[in-house]
């Protein structure tokens, strides 16, 4: 669900947000907001904490249309050097962030007509960018599941685990919530794999990625070999990350094999393979607000990745 289709009420059913209300009556719709967008409860929290320093600078009674570029700017002069308490650069990295996607909600639920932190910078640094697996990494770690689904005691799962990660990119939340209803096998030769979320209206919100048709192949394999009843990785997801570590240790991979990385490295694929931006936003499931930052690292992780091969 887009920014603009979100309700812009505070919780108590007031007034409706506009450029004229206090910076305060702001924060509930967009908490809200992250919550829609999937955001973990430490990230809305992070946020949230963020918002009430910026109401103890300006004041929670500020108009939002009182927020300009230099404001913002001299809120971060403040926070940097003039609070007296240390400011780390992940810190001051994720207060920027804050403003930034705070504003860009406004801006894209109308509610202000410019965006006063678009142009603010990271002045204490870019946080580094998302490691990523190269594609020798990955070979070696594909030849590796290969071998345990022909070992004397056969086990499909690393390879179903690892197969999909690189090819779907989907969340650990969303992997440990996979039943056999996920898989749309309608068309063999294009199979889906369809991932809902449960909104808290009960309507589902759901997102349908193609699946490479060898995997269900690696699936009835698994299935045979672990007879899960209801969700297909019927085990803990810190199972499933010790896996993944010991499949990089036995294939030789020095690199972190976790989720997250499994998750950048696929979009940085697709990215290379040529697929479109709004195609690979809505495979990974992220609002345009998100995919800012998100497609700026992806294309930088893409370059960067093509000038190590060079």
């Amino acid at each position: 669900m887009s920014a603009k289709q979100l309700p812009l009420f505070p919780s108590d059913g007031e007034a409706l947000l506009t450029r004229r209300s206090p910076l305060v009556d702001a924060i509930a719709p967009f908490q809200h907001y992250l919550r829609q967008e999937g955001r973990s409860p430490h990230t809305i929290s992070a946020f949230s904490s963020d918002l009430r320093l910026v109401m103890e600078f300006f004041g929670d009674a500020t108009p939002l249309s009182h927020f300009t570029t230099p404001n913002l700017n001299r809120f971060l002069d403040w926070m940097e050097q003039g609070r007296g308490i240390p400011c780390s650069r992940k810190t001051y990295a994720r207060r920027v962030t804050t403003l930034k996607v705070f504003f860009a909600y406004l801006k894209a639920s109308s509610v202000l007509q410019v965006d006063p932190a678009a142009a603010l910078l990271q002045r204490s640094g870019a946080a580094p960018l998302q490691p990523i697996l190269s594609e020798d990494e990955i070979q070696r770690l594909l030849a590796h599941t290969t071998s345990l689904r022909v070992a004397e005691k056969p086990d499909a799962r690393p390879d179903l685990l690892l197969r999909l990660l690189l090819d779907t990119g989907i969340k650990k939340s969303e992997t440990m919530a996979l039943t056999r209803e996920h898989i749309d096998r309608t068309n063999p030769d294009h199979p889906l794999l369809v991932v809902r979320h449960r909104k808290p209206n009960d309507v589902y919100r759901e997102r349908k990625i193609e699946l490479d048709p060898d995997w269900l192949a690696v699936l009835e394999e698994y299935l045979e070999q672990y007879t899960p009843k209801e969700e297909i990785f019927d085990c803990t997801a810190r199972n499933l990350e010790y896996v993944l570590g010991d499949v990089a240790e036995a294939a030789g991979v020095d690199a972190k094999v976790s989720f997250e990385i499994l998750r950048w490295t696929c979009m940085v694929r697709d990215y290379q393979r040529g697929m479109e931006s709004d195609t690979l936003r809505e495979k990974m499931g992220l609002s345009r607000i998100s995919w800012r930052e998100t497609g700026d690292k992806v294309a930088r992780l893409a370059a960067l990745q093509e000038l190590d091969r060079g």
